[in-house]
């Protein structure tokens, strides 16, 4: 009994903790905010300097298409990396089913992964260029 009280209590105060760090950290925010009358959007939030920030590029549909093409490679290279490492799973079983069988798990949800991920890409550049934000305008 004492060490599950003991189990709990801990659980309790390391949520705790974070929590109070938080709290102390951000309890003078209000008083930052109501110092600017301005708010958090000054005039300096203009969309039309960000071109300083994106090498150059100042259209934010086309940011957020070079955007989502990254995301979406990044997460292709993942599901790549995860098809080599089942692969190397299955592999090294030895024989073992339960290794045999993770290995085989591993390499067809990431395949699975892989095909939801194209099916993404061809998804948002379809639709953004077809309502227009594939193209400068």
């Amino acid at each position: 009994m004492k060490a599950l009280v003991k189990t709990i209590f801990s659980k309790q105060v390391l949520l705790f903790l974070p929590l109070l760090a938080l709290t102390v950290l951000f309890a003078h925010m209000p008083d930052v905010f109501a110092a600017d009358p301005g708010g958090l959007i000054t005039d300096l939030d203009n969309p039309s300097r960000i071109a300083g920030s994106t090498q150059g590029e100042d259209s934010i549909r086309t940011l957020l298409l070079t955007f989502l093409d990254f995301f979406l490679g990044f997460l292709g290279l993942l599901a790549v990396l995860m098809v080599i490492y089942g692969g190397f799973l299955y592999l090294t079983a030895a024989g073992d089913e339960s290794k045999t069988e993770n290995g085989k798990k591993v390499i067809l949800y990431s395949v699975v992964g892989i095909v939801v991920i194209l099916l993404a890409f061809a998804l948002v550049n379809t639709v953004l260029s077809g309502i227009g934000f594939g193209q400068d305008q």
